[in-house]
């Protein structure tokens, strides 16, 4: 597919996406559901440029097009990466989780096996959708806690996934005011859990898609943690958050995504020293890359992290493709190689 071509079916794919409710959801047993994902691999991300792997601070290690004949795999919207760099957490759009392990030769992906698929469960042990609690779009995790951010209705939702797996039943938690005020399309769309020997050590990082102050910043909140409180990310070229992860190094990346009819479709990586965060600052962060549709992008909405043998910051991204057939559910992988 050409640039042009997917210009176009990303700008259909907006209209689609606005459409789609949680009426789209099919009948299906609440427990995990075993599911088969095709993999072709992504061997180039530049393919005028093949010979090209590295793109601003990250090199290029491989990637995925997935896709399946289960009714509700797509709409991915967040990832978590386990230490290992194989086995994966993610949710989508409509209430679902979806976990399995990514194969591998080196840090390039080759597979994903094991892949099941169950809806998120609220406290009730009802499917969160039913709640009309179905954008759900972010994750975190603290050991064996694991949050989850829902863009509809502003709220997170905490769930033991160390006890319970993809059965554990989600337990609202307390919110600052000014999230729960957050515009509902444009909403809570990061989390990220700051881990025990880092700068904001038992913090949730939580963030806004386009939620701005009045000067048009990013709203994020530090929830928790020694220094609650509110701060926000300088917002330029038109780019929204769609997901955060905590590196080794204890930065905060934040992934970015943009579409407009002038510029078409990008995907941006930002990082922000977690020593930076504090209530009230405005911060702007140095840019790890830049791509568009030159690129192997699509709606790029979920960044994980992880360290590999060799000690290298490792950064898989997940993309949504609004169940529109017009897109694709992409995998991607690069390494940090610069500061």
């Amino acid at each position: 597919m050409t640039p042009s071509q997917r210009f176009f079916a990303v700008a259909l794919a907006v209209v689609v996406a606005l459409s789609v409710g949680p009426a789209v959801l099919q009948a299906e047993r609440p427990g995990p559901v075993r599911i088969e994902l095709r993999a072709a691999p992504i061997q180039h991300f530049e393919h005028r440029n093949p010979e090209r792997s590295r793109f601003g601070a990250l090199e290029f290690r491989g990637g995925l097009v997935l896709t399946s004949s289960y009714a509700h795999f797509g709409g991915l919207s967040a990832l978590l990466m386990a230490s290992d760099g194989q086995h994966f957490l993610s949710v989508s759009d409509k209430g679902h989780w979806l976990r399995g392990r990514i194969t591998q030769d080196g840090d390039r992906p080759t597979a994903i096996v094991d892949a099941e698929m169950a809806r998120i469960l609220g406290p009730d042990g009802r499917p969160l959708w039913e709640r009309g609690w179905y954008d759900t779009e972010s994750l975190a995790e603290d050991g064996r806690t694991v949050y989850v951010g829902i863009e509809k209705v502003n709220r997170i939702v905490r769930f033991d996934y160390g006890k319970d797996g993809l059965l554990a039943r989600g337990q609202p938690i307390p919110v600052p005011p000014g999230v729960r005020t957050l515009p509902r399309s444009k909403g809570l769309e990061a989390l990220a859990f700051v881990p025990k020997g880092m700068p904001l050590a038992g913090t949730l990082v939580a963030i806004s898609e386009r939620g701005l102050d009045a000067d048009g910043n990013i709203l994020g909140f530090l929830i928790g943690g020694p220094t609650p409180g509110i701060f926000t990310l300088r917002r330029s070229d038109d780019y929204d958050v769609t997901d955060a992860a905590i590196t080794p190094a204890a930065d905060l990346l934040v992934l970015e995504r943009r579409f407009t009819i002038l510029q078409g479709a990008g995907m941006r990586i930002r990082r922000f020293p977690l020593a930076a965060l504090k209530p009230g600052v405005l911060l702007d962060g140095e840019i790890l890359i830049d791509a568009d549709f030159a690129q192997e992008i699509d709606n790029m909405e979920g960044l994980g992290v992880h360290q590999n043998a060799a000690g290298e910051t490792i950064l898989t991204l997940i993309s949504d493709d609004n169940f529109n057939p017009l897109q694709r559910t992409i995998l991607l992988r690069f390494a940090l190689v610069g500061r």
